[in-house]
């Protein structure tokens, strides 16, 4: 009774030919189409619709085979005998594998998009780490590892990006009905997901109400995998079959994490303050332990390398060897940028050959935020010996000093005219660029700390890097309200995470960029972070101005709450972590996830499940006392007061700073209310 993934009748293949721009000032990539040109300078048709298709047939193999073909409307435009050839396999019970292969001369070809028919009631969840919403029906963007940006409002591409691009993009959706859909491709992918045609003119368009185009840049062979269900969380199941789960978490890792930094005096201060106000915490990560540099704007930034500031830090074996003995863990910082300007890691490198190359052969020196040297390179990671070089630094992070993981920054800077080493195509291995340093990380640890006693977080990713990494944070938001890139991109980011593979999250506390935060954001930022699996606070781009913690008294007593009731739902963040590790369920779980049936679930992306018993419905707008929200069907106490709602309706409900809505199912969580 259910409707599946459907490439729709009479609608046909789509290939293209037309030429590319990229850019890509401060990571932030941008891609125009330039239409070709034949002798006489007469445009060439972009695109053309392959809508002939044969009978389908059964291969040997148990295949189904369907054969298309382009019927040209014009001369010259392309050969008659262009055809396309799609093969259906089942692969086994719960997924059926798709294979588009274009027959006869690809040179000329730039792109191949496929139909997918847009139900009425159908839906276009995930793509990775989005932040604007999780139902990205309506919606047509760019899928390619990118800076996300600063700001996001549209103004200014280079440096603010736009609604859609995130350094953890996928070629994946879940539709609430009951399946899902991944591209297995390394390209860039364009999405148009039932987006009204403004004026029906152009029969060849990726504009149209009642289908969705799913473009893979590539004349390659195009490869999907249809998932089954039937249930929305047997959907992100089946995806980790394919790509992987992240490594397990240690119980830690479910402590607060105090972001620290500014010299070995100021992280010892951090730590006796800590303690003469009571506040739990399970680790302090230092992200300058490299050194510090000051950003353009002025802000705080680190020293681009993998050795330590022993300046800076001139006891950092002992302090770290004296956290370890009172339980408390480090965490450092990490990055794949070389910096030539540092004596460290580029002369050497570039003389072994172990950077990437620029078109000319030399070692490729690229625009990057390393003020104000702003040129770094990267380790090429399809050079074995270069892993192994960078490998090697990683580890002795962790023998030398015994730090116990970092933040594995960065990754989405790799050029997309760079030479690797093994030829791989440059702008493939731009988005596999993210998986390959989050391996490296992941094998180090392995490696040194086989126990499992270790946390790395990162920023980007790309199809398959579930199986390298281990948590992902929802990268850099502004430290404001703004609905494009603060606060309120937080929960959708999460979710979005968990639907495409993720379930291991966190996010800054209270933003990086932009601000400076101030107290009512730190204090709606923390009510968010206590909820959260990993709960982390950042220091921030503008650290002498923005609020933290212990900025006042009330500020030290919210806090404090708050990483209270963080340690008691810790147990369950456990249990949630170990199931994820089975069945690639989100910790954080949208909440169509918990309730299919619930078609009003279907479209909200600023509440969240913590696991089935939990709703958190969090405040991100500035100077809000109540807060109206969906609550689901079923019997639900508020934790803040005990009084309970039957769900299936909106409501109301105060929320004054302290109490964000949280809803407990069934059960009214005394223990979580008695907290101070």
């Amino acid at each position: 009774g259910r409707r599946p993934f459907t490439i729709p009748p009479l609608e046909g293949v789509i290939v293209s030919r037309y030429d590319v721009e990229a850019s890509g000032p401060l990571g932030i990539w941008r891609f125009r189409e330039r239409t070709r040109t034949d002798a006489s300078g007469t445009p060439v048709p972009k695109r053309v619709r392959l809508d002939a298709f044969g009978q389908p047939r059964a291969d040997a193999d148990g295949s189904v085979i369907v054969d298309f073909s382009y019927r040209p409307a014009e001369v010259g435009v392309l050969d008659t005998s262009f055809s396309a050839r799609l093969t259906i396999r089942a692969d086994g019970d719960e997924r059926t594998a798709f294979r588009l292969e274009l027959l006869g001369e690809t040179d000329e070809v730039t792109s191949i998009a496929v139909p997918v028919l847009c139900e009425t009631e159908g839906t276009f969840h995930g793509f990775g780490e989005q932040y604007g919403a999780t139902n990205q029906r309506g919606e047509a963007f760019t899928l390619f590892v990118s800076e996300q940006g600063i700001g996001r409002e549209g103004n200014f591409f280079e440096v603010e990006g736009d609604a859609h691009t995130t350094y953890f993009p996928m070629p994946y959706w879940l539709d609430a009905n009951g399946h899902g859909v991944l591209f297995d491709t390394d390209q860039r992918v364009n999405v148009s997901l039932c987006v009204p045609d403004d004026d029906g003119v152009d029969d060849v368009d990726f504009e149209d109400g009642g289908i969705a185009y799913v473009e893979v840049v590539s004349a390659a062979p195009v490869e999907w995998t249809v998932f089954h269900g039937p249930t929305p969380l047997d959907v992100v199941r089946q995806l980790g079959d394919v790509v992987g789960r992240p490594a397990a978490l240690p119980d830690w890792a479910f402590g607060t994490w105090i972001a620290s930094q500014g010299g070995q005096a100021a992280i010892e201060q951090e730590v006796a303050d800590l303690a003469e106000h009571d506040v739990p915490w399970s680790a302090l990560w230092v992200q300058d332990w490299t050194g510090i540099r000051m950003n353009i704007d002025g802000g705080f930034g680190v020293e681009y390398r993998w050795e330590a500031d022993e300046t800076l830090y001139p006891r950092l074996r002992e302090f770290i060897g004296e956290l370890h003995t009172d339980g408390k863990k480090f965490l450092a910082y990490a990055n794949p940028f070389v910096d030539p300007s540092l004596p460290n890691h580029f002369d050497d490198m570039d003389s072994m050959g172990l950077l990437v190359r620029d078109p000319d052969g030399g070692s490729y020196e690229f625009t990057a935020p390393n003020s104000p040297t702003l040129r770094a390179g990267h380790p090429d990671f399809t050079n074995p010996a270069a892993v192994a070089y960078v490998k090697a630094a990683l580890r002795a992070m962790v023998d030398d000093f015994g730090i116990d993981g970092w933040m594995h920054d960065f990754s989405e800077w790799n050029p997309l005219d760079a030479a690797m080493s093994d030829g791989s195509d440059p702008m493939g291995f731009h988005n596999r660029y993210a998986i390959e340093w989050q391996r490296m990380a992941r094998e180090v640890l392995d490696e040194a700390r086989p126990d499992g006693d270790y946390a790395f977080f990162a920023r980007a990713g790309w199809t398959g890097v579930q199986s390298v990494a281990q948590i992902h944070w929802a990268g850099d938001q502004e430290a404001t309200w703004s609905e494009h890139d603060g606060l309120p991109t937080v929960v959708p980011a999460l979710l979005n995470l968990g639907l495409s593979g993720q379930p291991n999250v966190t996010h800054d506390v209270a933003g990086f960029s932009g601000g400076p935060s101030e107290k009512e954001l730190f204090q709606r930022w923390t009510e968010l972070g206590a909820f959260t699996p990993i709960f982390r606070t950042h220091d921030g781009n503008k650290k002498m101005e923005n609020w933290t913690w212990s900025s006042d008294a009330e500020t030290i007593a919210h806090f404090r709450r708050f990483a209270r009731v963080h340690d008691a739902l810790a147990p369950l963040f456990r249990e949630l972590a170990d199931e994820s590790q089975r069945t690639g369920a989100p910790m954080l779980r949208h909440p169509m996830l918990v309730f299919p049936d619930d078609r009003a679930t279907w479209d909200l992306h600023q509440e969240m499940m913590i696991g089935e018993s939990l709703y958190v419905a969090p405040v991100v707008e500035q100077g809000a006392t109540s807060r109206t929200l969906y609550l689901p069907r079923g019997t639900w106490f508020h934790v803040w007061t005990g009084t309970s709602y039957e769900g299936g309706q909106e409501i109301t409900v105060d929320a004054p700073i302290g109490q964000p809505p949280v809803f407990s199912r069934g059960e009214d969580r005394v223990d979580l209310r008695s907290i101070e």
